[in-house]
């Protein structure tokens, strides 16, 4: 009976000694993730134990936080960097490590590659040499950034906030110049008639014809 109960502590003690001893080979991992041309911090990119299902993403920071065992090996892949790896050491005296990990740019270079609006290249060139394009559409493009066409379409686009902050500021300093009072008469200004008088005799005034901006079918 002593026999057994001697065996039995015995394994007892054996099991609590593994549990102890596999206890102590967990680390929690922290550390942060850089770009190894700038150094600034990576966001997002995964990272995880091989061969297992544990895994993170590194935060908005390039922080991470990450629980493995003395040995395992830690990947970290984000798109556009080369994929690698850390091997975490064995004889570590606490359960804790940190890790500044640098990421290097990964190049792709890709095959060259040619889009055709025809199938073959043998369709393209009878369309380009037998193609009726209409000579009218240089004409339509002319006219339509003619100054008359080009001065009516801006007088219907709105003022900017930059445009509206002169000429609120504008008014501000003509009001403080007339000392909040009323503004002089344009009739009475000799300026103001030579102007209107000139711009009579150019023909500013006459009535101008509609402009078509769109394409005439």
């Amino acid at each position: 009976m002593r026999k057994i109960l001697f065996i039995f502590l015995l394994g007892t003690s054996c099991m609590s000694f593994a549990q102890n001893d596999t206890a102590e080979k967990v680390v929690q991992i922290t550390g942060a993730i850089v770009e190894g041309d700038s150094l600034r911090t990576m966001p997002f990119v995964h990272v995880t134990v091989k061969n297992t299902r544990i895994g993170t993403i590194s935060d908005y920071y390039g922080f991470f936080s990450l629980v493995a065992e003395e040995g395992d090996t830690i990947e970290f892949s984000s798109v556009g960097y080369h994929r690698n790896q850390f091997i975490l050491p064995d004889s570590l005296k606490n359960n804790s490590f940190s890790i500044i990990h640098v990421m290097l740019k990964d190049t792709i270079q890709l095959k060259e590659f040619s889009v055709f609006p025809w199938p073959t290249r043998e369709q393209f060139k009878y369309a380009f040499m037998h193609e009726d394009i209409p000579d009218n559409g240089a004409e339509r493009a002319k006219k339509n950034l003619s100054r008359q066409a080009l001065m009516a379409a801006a007088s219907g686009v709105p003022m900017d906030g930059s445009t509206t902050y002169k000429y609120e500021l504008q008014n501000r300093y003509t009001r403080l110049y007339q000392g909040e009072g009323f503004p002089p008469n344009r009739l009475l200004d000799p300026i103001a008639w030579s102007k209107f008088i000139k711009a009579w005799k150019n023909g500013d005034f006459k009535k101008k014809e509609n402009i078509n901006y769109l394409p005439s079918e």
